[in-house]
């Protein structure tokens, strides 16, 4: 019988489906899967580090997307709630889902099923919400920006909304909670993250702390862009990791699923 094992993984969206190929490919006995960020080893319990491998996530993400498009969403929201032990509880619903053949088969009475369910859903409300209620503050060379703290990962959703409906503008949307955001220059959107000593660094030319208002957050974006180019901010590597083709299909870059 294999050994259990615990799957650590860098937390991304790859790197979890990577973790689901290998964990099926060598017929691990997988007692977690975890970040390495927030690894919490089990007492005598053997680990292993999953490397991301871009093709492997995306057969994963074609295999399930074939047998329900409406599952592989969920799968994808629920990861993006961040809700601690989500990736056990997605590992326990893809295994059903193979076992079954079809999502449809899978007893949506369940309280795993659920619970996914339950998480896609506020994911989404929360997507939603941003969607129709955000408005863009403009920094002092022009580009549009929107700075968030989200409850959920959301920003990766929020790609297309604004891409189709803002198209006419250079805009920025950021979550100061993961540091990382969305650039668009008019023609594709890339991912951007920012050094947090660089913003503190800024920050002391404001009157208030960062924390203590929206102005002043407003303030520190419109002085940092004012002495930095958002060229040298964009991430391609973390490009890579945070978005799965299907879910960004603006952009260029192949590889990523």
């Amino acid at each position: 019988m294999e050994k259990e094992k615990i799957l650590l993984y860098d937390g991304s969206f790859n790197g979890f489906l990577t973790s689901i190929f290998v964990a099926f490919e060598q017929k691990i006995n997988v007692v977690d899967i975890q970040r390495k960020s927030q690894v919490q080893k089990g007492l005598f319990i053997e680990t292993q580090i999953i490397l991301t491998q871009v093709h492997k996530a995306k057969r994963v993400w074609n295999g399930i997307s074939q047998r329900s498009n409406n599952a592989i969403k969920n799968i994808y929201f629920a990861f993006l709630s961040e809700t601690a032990g989500i990736e056990q509880l997605l590992y326990s619903y893809i295994q059903k889902i193979v076992a079954k053949g079809s999502p449809n088969h899978v007893d949506l009475s369940d309280d795993m099923v659920f619970r996914i369910n339950h998480m896609a859903n506020m994911v989404s409300r929360e997507k939603n919400q941003m969607e129709a209620f955000r408005k863009f503050n403009v920094s002092t060379d022009g580009v549009h920006f929107i700075i968030v703290e989200p409850e959920f990962d959301i920003v990766p959703l929020v790609s297309k909304h604004f891409r189709c409906n803002f198209s006419d503008r250079q805009w920025i949307i950021y979550d100061i909670k993961r540091n990382y955001g969305l650039y668009f220059n008019l023609h594709t959107i890339q991912l951007m993250s920012l050094e947090s000593k660089e913003i503190m660094a800024n920050a002391r030319h404001l009157n208030n702390p960062i924390q203590t208002s929206a102005i002043s957050v407003i303030e520190l974006w419109n002085t940092y862009f004012a002495n930095n180019s958002i060229k040298s901010l964009i991430s391609n590597k973390l490009h890579t990791h945070q978005l799965p083709k299907r879910r960004r299909k603006y952009q260029q870059d192949k590889e990523a699923v």
